[in-house]
């Protein structure tokens, strides 16, 4: 702008002002000031970084001078300590916009990561280690800050699951450069890489270093169920949940937890598959060494109930050293479904010591020894041939389980339940709770058996009554009571069966039993044979037709000795039996059934 007045009151006119003028300044001024003003002009375009001074803070603003008298403002957030905002401090700027009434937005944050961007790229490359701070989380892993921020993906965080990684913020971490972006400005780095090549070197020294029962420190660095993996340094050994306690401890976090520092001895090395067996309860003496000192068999003891399964109950009597009441050691009489019936976790009690296997570490322990056994006497008090009143229990295929007395039980197999009859189920003639009188057959002390039976009450009939009473030849009634592909069952007389054989049906061939005779019918039989080894009693329907034709032959011979030959005599039949042989049932008068009944 010119001042007018001034160049009126010195008296020149326009001409003699532009002459003095062009001879003060000449061309190497008029030069070296349009460099100076393009320079400045060129500063002033947006998205350079341009260097300023820091004249004030108003607020949130702090105004920065740019030269030229130009001034921009950059927000005070924008700064990351707020001592930085000191007047006259030079900063570098980023200049985003200069609006229409020739304000100045400056950004100090973004030239800051421009020119750290800018650093990295000259100074770091790939691979490169670097160092910065957990500044936030953000989706998928964290950012750090090394100049400029750059993502750490959480699968790079460490070498195991991290869990919460927002435990990382703020705190300084060395990275590995993973990957450079330049064209989108990305950087991403990995700790565990770091981890992985200082665990290697650090395994391979260990493994070297490592003998069985050194005592060696370690950090718990996860827990499973089946035991707890410890940081060695460079290698992770494995503590097993048998290997933590001589005594029973459910889950491997009752005794040790997350990052515990822990002392442990090694009882195992496979150098070849880098894995290390590691024990906590190996540092002290085993319980187990002098057991049998302390729990003598045959001694009684007292104890823990501490487990329950369905084969028996473990029950301690100190810590690390435990045994069992196997089910069938725990009643001499009492039949046990489950050794929760009688007993319960944390229950108290008494036991007898039964067995000791120190090299398995096993104990067997019994409830029932405290008491005598009943069947030690049940063969003096039940000897064989002892007839005894029982309870019937229970019935199975083969036979009926009955109480002689509280605790004692008996054995009634279905084939000692009657001489004569042939049942298919003992539920035929016995029902559950049914007293029943029987005699003993046969006792087992050492196995807890007696056998019984009910038929032994009565004398054997197929010794003499039946042998007596059925004699071959001999012609009887009977029932058909069952048919079979292979003949016909025929009832003589209560609970006494016959056999008549598909054969001696008919002498002509009888393709099925049904074809001749049918249940109910009542036949006159002819006996065959009495077979007492093997209780059984062949019957013949043909042959009693056979005796009959034989009659009426006879009766016909008679005859023809007073009357005249009209025709040759027909050759005798088999068994010397003539006439048409009829098959099917022989039917009985009413008269003769009451006869013969």
């Amino acid at each position: 702008m010119v001042d007018r007045n001034i160049i009126s009151k010195l008296g020149l006119t326009a001409e003699e002002l532009e002459k003095q003028v062009s001879e003060i300044f000449t061309d190497e001024h008029d030069k070296l000031l349009g460099e100076v003003l393009d320079k400045n002009v060129e500063a002033l375009v947006p998205g350079t970084i341009v260097k300023g001074r820091i004249i004030t803070q108003l607020g949130n603003d702090v105004i920065v001078e740019l030269g030229l008298k130009s001034e921009g403002i950059v927000d005070a957030s924008e700064f990351d300590d707020p001592s930085e905002i000191q007047p006259g401090r030079e900063i570098e700027v980023l200049l985003e916009e200069v609006d229409a009434e020739g304000s100045i937005l400056l950004s100090k944050r973004k030239a800051d990561r421009i020119r750290g961007w800018e650093h990295v790229i000259t100074h770091h490359k790939e691979g490169d280690i670097v160092k910065g701070i957990v500044s936030r989380r953000i989706k998928g892993g964290l950012l750090v800050d090394i100049g400029v921020p750059v993502f750490l993906p959480a699968s790079q965080v460490d070498i195991r699951k991290p869990g919460d990684i927002s435990r990382f913020i703020g705190q300084e971490i060395e990275c590995k450069i993973l990957k450079i972006d330049t064209e989108n400005h990305n950087i991403v780095v990995s700790r565990r890489k770091i981890i992985e090549e200082n665990r290697q070197a650090n395994k391979e020294k260990l493994l070297a270093e490592l003998e069985v029962g050194q005592l060696r420190k370690g950090v718990v660095k996860n827990i499973a169920d089946f035991g707890v993996f410890i940081d060695l340094g460079g290698l992770d050994g494995l503590l097993h949940i048998s290997d933590m306690s001589w005594g029973r401890i459910s889950h491997p976090s009752e005794m040790v937890q997350m990052d515990q520092e822990i002392e442990c001895v090694v009882i195992g090395i496979d150098r070849q598959a880098e894995k290390v067996s590691l024990g906590l309860k190996q540092k002290t003496p085993s319980p187990w060494e002098t057991v049998a000192q302390r729990y003598p068999v045959g001694s009684r003891v007292k104890g823990t109930v501490v487990n329950i399964m369905n084969y028996g109950a473990f029950v301690r009597l100190e810590e690390g050293v435990e045994g069992l009441i196997h089910i069938s050691e725990m009643s001499w009489t009492k039949r046990i479904a489950h050794p929760a019936d009688i007993l319960q976790v944390g229950q108290e009690v008494e036991v007898a010591v039964l067995d000791i296997n120190k090299d398995k570490q096993e104990i067997s322990l019994g409830l029932k020894q405290l008491e005598t056994n009943p069947w030690s006497i049940a063969g003096q008090k039940y000897p064989v041939g002892t007839i005894v009143t029982t309870k019937v229990t229970s019935l199975t295929n083969y036979g009926a389980f009955v109480e002689i007395e509280p605790g004692i039980d008996g054995l009634i197999h279905i084939s000692d339940l009657s001489w004569t009859k042939k049942y298919n189920h003992p539920g035929e003639c016995l029902q559950k709770g049914q007293e029943v009188k029987c005699v003993v057959l046969e006792m087992d002390e050492e196995k807890h058996r007696i056998s019984l039976g009910v038929k032994q009450l009565t004398e054997d009939p197929w010794v003499r009554a039946i042998p007596e009473k059925y004699i071959p030849g001999q012609i009887v009634r009977g029932v058909v009571t069952k048919l079979t592909n292979f003949g016909v069952f025929v009832e003589l007389e209560p609970d006494l069966e016959g056999l008549l054989h598909i054969s001696e049906l008919s002498d002509e061939k009888v393709e099925s039993p049904q074809d001749v005779v049918k249940i109910g019918d009542v036949l006159e039989v002819k006996i065959l044979r009495v077979d007492t080894e093997a209780r059984k009693i062949g019957l013949s329907l043909r042959r009693v037709r056979w005796a009959a034709e034989d009659q009426a032959a006879s009766a016909g011979g008679e005859e023809k000795k007073s009357a005249p030959e009209s025709k040759p005599e027909t050759p005798a039949r088999r068994g010397g039996l003539d006439g048409t042989l009829m098959p099917g049932p022989i039917k009985i008068s009413p008269e003769n059934k009451q006869e013969n009944a």
